[in-house]
């Protein structure tokens, strides 16, 4: 029987190295993801500032961009020197600009070109080559575009796949739209579960609360968490306990703020921005009394030069503590 598994999701200009190790304070186990790098970038960019992490962020995979198999081939090398732990391939995007660089969703229309990438990732590393990808795009019909995309990244070795539950629209829909518009079809990704029950499938897309996490694990293996763990990130808080019987690292949200501090200290060092940081941190303490205004005073004074680790104290400081926060199944 497959290990159930959690991910968050990963996301452009949210899921940073920031983001990430803010993250793994409240799991050891979740599975974290990179932004979507291109091929490009991966090999004619800046490596260290679009690749680099740090050992705590472990678990974590890189997600890739890109459709031509050699290139993708060779970013997948150079990602896997840096110490990731799974290469991903994005299938899902809708974006113009990944529209027009021929990878993303539009892909779900090359299925053998997607399977041709795969195998060309396969072969160059021995590290996990997985694919998240659409039940569709457009006018497709999703029985039969999901069962083709399928077919073709198994047969070129695809380690796991991460399904979103509804089409993306690459005409008239923009990326936000394309989040929320297409209704979701969570029974075409349990269908492809009962397909394929050799294949570690994972579902995302709209999935909000541990009540419906554990529904959807009654028939698919894994579970991908995007803008609710970015948005009420405390929910990532029951992922050790809820699926593999072990304590979370820290309490709530307080202490993730404290385990925090050593890292966040460790960059203004470095000389980061507090506010690149604690933008991460937003969502913390949703639901809490005072959440507002610790909101409002990040948003307003890490943005200042001279922002530290007295600036988020002060912050944290507007929070009722007598609050008990339910991270666990509802």
């Amino acid at each position: 029987m497959t290990q159930k598994f959690f991910t968050v999701a990963p996301m452009m200009d949210w899921t940073d190295r920031h983001c990430r190790a803010f993250h793994r304070v409240m799991s050891r186990r979740a599975r974290l993801y990179t932004e979507m790098v291109t091929t490009g970038a991966v090999i004619f960019g800046p490596r260290e500032r679009l690749l680099g992490f740090s050992d705590a962020e472990h678990p974590v995979a890189v997600q890739l961009g890109g459709s031509n198999p050699e290139e993708l081939a060779k970013a997948a090398r150079i990602c896997a020197e840096f110490g990731y732990d799974e290469i991903n391939l994005n299938v899902g995007c809708p974006s113009d600009r990944v529209q027009n660089g021929r990878f993303g969703a539009c892909l779900m229309q090359e299925p053998v070109l997607v399977g041709e990438c795969v195998a060309a990732m396969k072969a160059a590393v021995s590290l996990p080559v997985t694919v998240k990808c659409r039940i569709g795009v457009d006018d497709q019909d999703t029985e039969e575009a999901l069962d083709r995309l399928t077919d073709c990244v198994v047969t070129a070795g695809c380690d796991e796949l991460t399904v979103h539950a509804r089409k993306a629209w690459l005409k008239g829909l923009s990326p936000k739209e394309n989040r929320d518009i297409p209704p979701l079809d969570y029974n075409r990704v349990y269908r492809l579960k009962a397909a394929r029950p050799d294949l570690p499938i994972a579902i995302n897309g709209g999935i909000k609360t541990w009540a419906e996490i554990h529904e959807h694990l009654k028939h698919v293996d894994g579970v991908m968490l995007g803008r609710i763990a970015y948005h009420e990130p405390e929910i990532l808080l029951g992922v050790d306990r809820e699926l593999y019987g072990e304590e979370p690292p820290v309490a709530d949200g307080f202490e993730a703020v404290e385990a925090y501090e050593s890292y966040i200290a460790a960059q203004l060092e470095k000389g980061e921005r507090l506010s690149n940081i604690t933008r991460h941190m937003l969502g913390l303490f949703t639901g809490r009394p005072g959440a507002r205004a610790f909101r409002r005073h990040l948003a307003t004074e890490a943005v200042k030069p001279g922002a530290n680790l007295q600036t988020l104290r002060d912050a944290v400081a507007h929070v009722s503590r007598g609050f008990a926060l339910d991270t666990a199944a509802e």
